[in-house]
């Protein structure tokens, strides 16, 4: 049975594909609506939106952890090569400092929320920008990292593995 556990498939893999991509496609996609919803609470005065924001900053932040724990280990099976390495380590380093910073803004809008929950102040909007910019930064390398480098894809792996690319 333990064969099976520790055996890696053609993506270098022991199980059949990347979940890092799945798990963190829902942190971009509840970081980015609880933006917008703050957004269009803010201009409405549409209170019942900040409630639907801070629920998705509550669960962007525990889904975060998940994120990161599948990116460490599927980057650890990589075996990046010379030129994916910069990119990979910059990957990590801002998913790692967005864990923080998502963790943070979602405790400042704990005492927002718990102090008046029908306001939003600009500030935290201006914040919200900034890691909505943060994310965006994150998603373009994540995206190099898949289609410029080809990471857990057959023909790169192989490559790896054969020693083309070191």
């Amino acid at each position: 049975m333990l064969e099976y556990l520790t055996r890696l498939n053609d993506h270098n893999l022991p199980y059949p594909d990347t979940i890092h991509p799945i798990v963190v496609h829902f942190v971009i996609a509840m970081v980015l609506f609880a933006f917008c919803c703050d957004v269009i609470g803010y201009f409405t005065r549409n209170s019942r939106l900040f409630e639907v924001s801070w629920w998705n900053m509550c669960l962007a932040t525990v889904a975060i952890f998940v994120a990161i724990i599948f990116g460490q280990f599927e980057a650890g099976l990589a075996k990046p090569y010379h030129l994916a390495k910069s990119v990979l380590n910059m990957h990590t380093l801002i998913g790692w400092s967005l864990s923080g910073i998502i963790a943070a803004i979602t405790a400042w809008r704990y005492v927002i929320r718990t102090r008046n929950p029908q306001k939003l102040p600009i500030g935290y909007l201006g914040v919200g920008l900034l890691l909505v910019t943060i994310v965006g930064m994150q998603v373009y390398l994540g995206d190099q990292l898949v289609w410029v480098y080809g990471l857990h894809t057959v023909p790169v792996v192989e490559a790896v593995k054969d020693g083309i690319l070191r």
